[in-house]
């Protein structure tokens, strides 16, 4: 695309690293942010020029990074990993945590939703995968076939007729994961770097994976065949597909480009 992306505004309040942000189609004057200061700001957007947000609210609770945040359908809830070895479940509108999971023996370092907020997902230093109910009841913890690296990153596909799990590692694979029975599906091995993020298309169709190697992968989830690459000269840090068509967004370095 040759359209250049427009800076709307900044939004100041953490005190390290922002780590990750979360919106929800439903709260569109509403951003959720984790950082390295070890908390979570719920911000409100004014779309102001000169303040284009405030933070509303700021969850304390965790004792090390926060390395990921994802929010549940309805946007009432929020699900936190940390370099702490926890998860945690947060109620925005109380502000405090509802549930904290305790299964990790090192740093969590992704964490998901599935589409009906009933099963979590978390990826972990420690190279396991481990399901959860929102109890904070770990039901699975995946190493049979598992990444023999750090887990970078986990997702759920939202296709009921194809439930799934997709993650990716530092030893440069992406793996699928049949949901249901928790075994491995399929193994895809084509990239040459270390793997930051994995993000599932809309429909569960596709995913893309993307890292050190500069390139971003798509892969059919239906088939398990690799469909392209997109190539690159930056590390990719971040990936993710636009809600209602086939856009794929990638973060790296200090820019962002939109396939």
């Amino acid at each position: 695309m040759s359209e250049t992306l427009q800076l709307r505004g900044t939004l100041r309040g953490h005190n390290g690293w922002v780590t990750q942000i979360a919106t929800n189609p439903k709260y569109p004057d509403m951003i959720l942010s984790c950082s390295r200061d070890k908390t979570l700001i719920v911000w409100k957007l004014t779309r102001d020029e000169t303040n284009y947000g405030v933070p509303q609210k700021r969850l304390y609770g965790h004792s090390h990074f926060v390395s990921d945040v994802v929010l549940s359908s309805d946007g009432n809830y929020a699900l936190s990993g940390s370099w702490d070895k926890t998860l945690r479940l947060w109620d925005l509108a109380a502000g405090r945590t509802t549930r904290r999971f305790e299964d990790h023996t090192k740093d969590v370092l992704s964490v998901a939703f599935s589409v009906d907020n009933r099963q979590i997902v978390s990826g972990s230093r420690d190279k396991t995968i481990k399901l959860w109910n929102t109890l904070a009841e770990c039901k699975y913890t995946i190493q049979d076939d598992g990444h023999s690296e750090w887990v970078s990153c986990v997702r759920f596909s939202p296709n009921h007729s194809n439930p799934i799990i997709v993650s990716a590692g530092w030893d440069k694979v992406v793996k699928v994961w049949n949901l249901t029975n928790c075994k491995l599906k399929n193994s895809h091995t084509d990239h040459t770097g270390y793997l930051n993020t994995v993000t599932v298309s809309p429909d569960g169709s596709l995913c893309a994976s993307g890292g050190k190697d500069c390139k971003a992968m798509l892969w059919d989830l239906n088939d398990g065949k690799h469909l392209h690459t997109l190539d690159h000269n930056d590390i990719i840090t971040a990936l993710c597909f636009s809600p209602n068509r086939y856009w794929l967004c990638a973060a790296f370095g200090p820019s962002i480009k939109i396939w």
